[in-house]
């Protein structure tokens, strides 16, 4: 499962380095959506000592100063609809003067990707990006990551294009949630959405099945990308059984909300590993519980004894 997560992660860093991120530069792309905080550079022909080597913001109201053309509203505008309206300003200046802008800093896309990846945090993006692309920006899945991805979306820009995507409760926000697995595996591509300025994205944590008593490794083992793990799975995970181990008395400890005390399944790891018992599965918190023979425990002393008798007798 570790292995699964990690190879996750290391498709989406490796498409990182595919993908331009929002450190990557500036883009001259007619189709972007200027907004307060993005930084410009105007190139005008035949008016060039007025904007070479000059840089020029766009304020918290959307609007930006500009030499001969002064201030115009650009928050909203595309690139291409921005250099139509500096034009028709510089007209009275020069006659069908050519305005190129380029974006050099970006500050007005924000996406917000929380929870289990490398690198959380507010990232500002440009362009067309999808949710695929947004996770290799924010540096790819943590191996604790879960099997699912929560997307919020303000309704004001549309809801999310996912069949199972939800009003929430304040009727404010789009909500939907897609599988890691079929993004990575690209088994349901629809679930890869385009991602809008302002969504907030939130990997959660895998949960997290545990195995105690007599295993090699005991601890917790996430799910990942799995909503199950089997008993003869997770014993796999713990480094498989020790020598005294109690194959037959094993126990699955469940947690209910009904009840603070866990339910205690029977699982006999003897009969399972013969192929005779159909294997358990262990959901969320689940402990496999698989204690110690204190029979075998008692022989395997006095065996240990009588080695040790042996070796000594022999040394001296």
């Amino acid at each position: 499962m570790r292995c699964f997560a990690c190879i996750c992660s290391a498709l989406l860093l490796s498409a990182a380095t595919l993908i331009p991120a929002e450190s990557s530069g500036p883009t001259s792309s007619p189709g972007y959506v200027l907004g307060p905080g993005d930084q410009l550079s105007l190139a005008v022909e035949n008016l060039n000592d007025d904007f070479t080597n000059k840089n020029f913001r766009i304020d918290l109201s959307g609007d930006i100063n500009l030499p001969l053309a002064g201030s115009v509203h650009a928050a909203g505008l595309s690139i291409h609809e921005f250099e139509v309206q500096v034009q028709q300003r510089l007209e009275r200046y020069v006659k069908e003067s050519k305005v190129v802008a380029t974006v050099t800093e970006f500050n007005s896309q924000p996406v917000s990707v929380l929870g289990a990846v490398n690198n959380a945090g507010v990232k500002q993006v440009a362009g067309r990006k999808t949710l695929f692309e947004i996770l290799s920006i924010a540096g790819g899945l943590r191996p604790d990551a879960g099997s699912s991805i929560k997307i919020t979306r303000r309704l004001d820009r549309g809801a999310i294009p996912l069949t199972d995507a939800q009003m929430d409760p304040t009727g404010q926000f789009s909500v939907a949630s897609v599988s890691v697995k079929a993004i990575l595996n690209a088994t349901d591509p629809a679930q890869n959405i385009v991602i809008l300025p302002g969504d907030v994205i939130s990997v959660a944590k895998a949960d997290v099945v545990y195995a105690v008593g007599s295993v090699i490794k005991p601890g917790g083992f996430p799910l990942n990308q799995e909503e199950t793990l089997s008993a003869l799975q997770v014993l796999s995970l713990a480094g498989g059984l020790t020598r005294t181990a109690a194959l037959d008395k094993a126990e699955i400890l469940h947690s209910t909300d009904q009840s603070s005390k866990p339910i205690e399944i029977p699982v006999n790891l003897k009969r399972i590993m013969a192929g005779k018992a159909s294997d358990l599965q262990l959901r969320p918190n689940d402990i496999l519980f698989v204690p110690n023979n204190g029979v075998k425990s008692a022989s395997f002393r006095a065996l240990d004894a009588v080695i040790t008798a042996a070796t000594y007798g022999r040394i001296y």
